[in-house]
């Protein structure tokens, strides 16, 4: 039998030996090369091994720790245990009613009138309104009910008993408050009460109960910083502890929110993000000269702009917060003026000196006493004033009820009126948004325990496990009251009192009103951050 043929026509057994005819030389060449190549390469670097002395060559070793003459280091240990992490959680109804951002300043080149719903940039914004909170809505959607929220703050300890010092927007609102120490595990906290806050100039006094004393900042004098100071910013940015950033003071004496007369910041260029927002600004001497506030940014974070409130008015602020009466007292005579006024205006109606006075509130003080629009304020209880920041200062420092003279021109004479100073927020309250009511249900209110209580939201039922319309939400606790004393805090749910079940303030209200001096009070609480296989606890003392 012949033998089969492929494509070529030739012999298949034929075809096969010309195919190893042909490859076996390319084969061979192949590695003839490869090897030609690689032992070309080994000498080539054997070559040039023998031919370099490294014998010159030093010995590198890693020299043994020293301390470092660099200040920022220093100031950052000295502060960096005085500052802490504050975690909030708040129950909002009608989110889609109430979530809003801070009002930003307009861009000329921008149509003013877009309500596309985007934030136009070169925004003045709070920072927890913009950045915390993956949806405003929470899991409800626009047309949900409640929404729990959590936010991330600082704040600087000022005394060894565990008072510190934040923000108001890190703490309004919340129904629970927690502070992680800087030398702690972030699983380790403390609960925390509100001693008292200042809406206007966005300070917030809390404290925590710990059984030994914390080192607590040292508090320097604001008006003693130069513009070029060199400054620490210390926090937690976007939840990230014991964070340090450096700049300098870059500007003092910011108005940022025109109608927030009490906010003059120091602007800073060291780095400050979400989270930072209730630190303090440090300077060389590790003195506490401000507290962080607010950012001013077009992409969400850091952009060299900075504000903290200065260390003086918050001094001002705490000593006030931490009195009896838990809140500032500011005198007003109600009038309002423009901060910036026309040379030609003062010219024209004070005879270039004093404060144009552009409206009286009806009622007034300043209205009872005749003053009018376009007079022209030059002094106050016999002391010249030049400009609105120094009359506000003036009459901000009074106490409601008393008398202060008013020298004033109108016509260009020379006259004086005494003034009775009322309450600022009484004053101005609904223009502020610091109206009484508006706070009232903050404020703890007076009774024989010294709560403040509301329904417990169905957020917190679910995630104390608790029953529909089971409980009270302790909202406050006055510092120094029966509650106070068994160590009820703010965010707990009460679910007896003596025995007695309750779910609605009123029937709270009517078992304190039975409750008499020496008696036994006992509280069944479900406290706060338990979560959902949390157990009863029994909280109870003597009446007083």
């Amino acid at each position: 039998m012949e033998p089969l043929n492929d494509a070529s026509g030739l012999p298949q057994n034929q075809t096969t030996n010309r195919r190893k005819n042909r490859f076996a030389p390319i084969f061979v060449g192949s590695v003839t090369m490869a090897l030609v190549l690689l032992i070309g390469t080994v000498l080539t670097y054997t070559a040039r091994a023998k031919g370099v002395d490294s014998t010159d060559a030093p010995h590198l070793s890693v020299p043994a720790l020293k301390e470092h003459s660099n200040e920022f280091s220093r100031v950052a240990k000295e502060v960096e245990p005085t500052v802490v992490n504050i975690n909030t959680e708040s129950t909002i109804k009608n989110p889609h009613r109430h979530f809003r951002r801070m009002p930003q300043q307009p861009n000329p080149d921008e149509d003013q009138d877009d309500n596309s719903g985007q934030n136009p940039p070169g925004g003045l914004q709070d920072w927890f309104d913009r950045f915390f909170g993956q949806n405003p809505f929470g899991d409800q959607g626009p047309g949900g009910g409640e929404m729990t929220t959590q936010s991330l703050g600082s704040g600087v300890i000022v005394s060894p008993n565990g008072y510190i010092l934040t923000n108001f927007h890190v703490v309004d609102k919340a129904d629970r408050i927690r502070v992680n120490l800087m030398g702690d595990p972030a699983t380790v906290s403390y609960p925390a009460k509100v001693i008292g806050t200042d809406r206007e100039t966005d300070l917030a006094v809390i404290k925590i109960e710990v059984n030994h004393p914390l080192p607590a900042a040292k508090l320097g004098n604001s008006d003693s910083m130069q513009v070029g100071d060199w400054v620490l910013a210390i926090g937690s940015p976007f939840g990230l502890k014991s964070t340090v950033t450096a700049g300098i003071v870059s500007a003092k004496g910011r108005n940022i929110v025109p109608v927030r007369q009490f906010q003059s910041f120091i602007q800073t260029d060291a780095a400050i993000n979400p989270g930072n927002s209730g630190g303090p600004l440090v300077n060389m001497d590790g003195e506490v000269i401000g507290i962080n506030t607010a950012i001013y940014t077009e992409s969400s974070g850091y952009q060299g702009v900075g504000f903290a409130l200065p260390s003086n008015t918050c001094a001002q602020v705490f000593n006030q917060l931490v009195s009896p009466m838990h809140k500032v007292e500011r005198g007003s005579i109600g009038i309002s003026f423009s901060p910036e006024t026309s040379p030609a205006v003062t010219r024209m109606y004070g005879g270039g000196r004093g404060v144009i006075i552009q409206d009286v509130t009806p009622g007034a003080p300043a209205a009872q006493a005749g003053l009018k629009a376009g007079d022209a304020i030059v002094s106050v209880g016999g002391k010249t004033v030049n400009n609105g920041d120094e009359l506000v200062n003036e009459v901000s420092s009074r106490h409601p009820g008393d008398k202060l003279a008013i020298g004033y021109l109108r016509d260009g004479k020379q006259q004086e009126a005494t003034v009775v100073v009322a309450d600022r927020n009484k004053v101005f309250g609904t223009q502020l948004g610091t109206a009484e009511d508006d706070t009232e249900e903050q404020a703890p209110k007076e009774g024989k325990l010294g709560i403040t209580v509301k329904p417990v939201p169905s957020s917190t039922a679910k995630r104390l496990n608790l029953q529909a319309n089971q409980g009270l939400l302790v909202l406050d606790v006055k510092p120094g009251s029966f509650a106070d004393s068994v160590q009820l805090g703010r965010g707990d749910v009460i679910l007896e009192v003596n025995r007695q079940p309750v779910s609605d303030p009123a029937q709270l209200a009517k078992i304190e009103a039975g409750l008499k001096s020496g008696q036994d009070v006992v509280f069944v609480v479900r406290q706060a951050g338990q979560g959902r296989e949390a157990q009863n606890s029994f909280l109870g003392g003597t009446l007083p």
